[in-house]
């Protein structure tokens, strides 16, 4: 087994079945999983912020919500995978500070990166099947390729399936 890291602002995309993508710790940040789980194929980004206009060129695509979601369905596109098979996972979008919990703040990172990150799905019509967003722990998002399972695991929490994995994978 292949473990591949997916760090803040990056984004991987694999059709090997060995191959897991993890982001681990995400806190405010959203990890954006993608399966096409009849062609194996999955992508995971670290989304960081939720809009890129307010960013100076360059940066990574997967540091933003609204560059990220294409740019993940790119990736995925070119080795494969049907978009209309496409089911997105969303996990992290947590309150990591005291302050940030005031209500109408405007500070509050993690509401505003899952709510962005579920626009840009809903505009590029990648159903989202599940999520683990918001509260104020840390999360770790699995995604394996050969199954199209997904898990969670919360900071002192046990791992937990928000997508389960395809029984046809799992008898191949």
């Amino acid at each position: 087994m292949a473990q591949m890291i997916v760090r803040m602002g990056e984004h991987a995309a694999s059709a090997a079945a060995e191959d897991v993508l993890v982001t681990i710790g995400l806190g405010s940040c959203i990890g954006l999983a993608m399966v096409d789980r009849a062609n194996r194929i999955a992508g995971l980004a670290h989304v960081v912020l939720p809009d890129s206009h307010e960013s100076q060129p360059p940066h990574p695509a997967a540091k933003f919500a609204d560059t990220a979601v294409p740019a993940l369905l790119d990736e995925l596109a070119a080795l494969g995978a049907s978009r209309a098979q496409l089911e997105a996972v969303l996990v992290g979008g947590a309150q990591m500070f005291g302050f940030s919990r005031k209500p109408g703040s405007g500070l509050d990172v993690g509401a505003r990166n899952d709510a962005a990150v579920t626009a840009a799905l809903e505009r590029a019509r990648i159903p989202l099947r599940a999520r683990a967003t918001g509260g104020n722990k840390g999360r770790t998002i699995r995604v394996e390729v050969s199954t199209g399972s997904i898990t969670v695991r919360e900071a002192g929490g046990r791992e937990e399936h928000l997508l389960a994995p395809d029984a046809a994978a799992r008898a191949a």
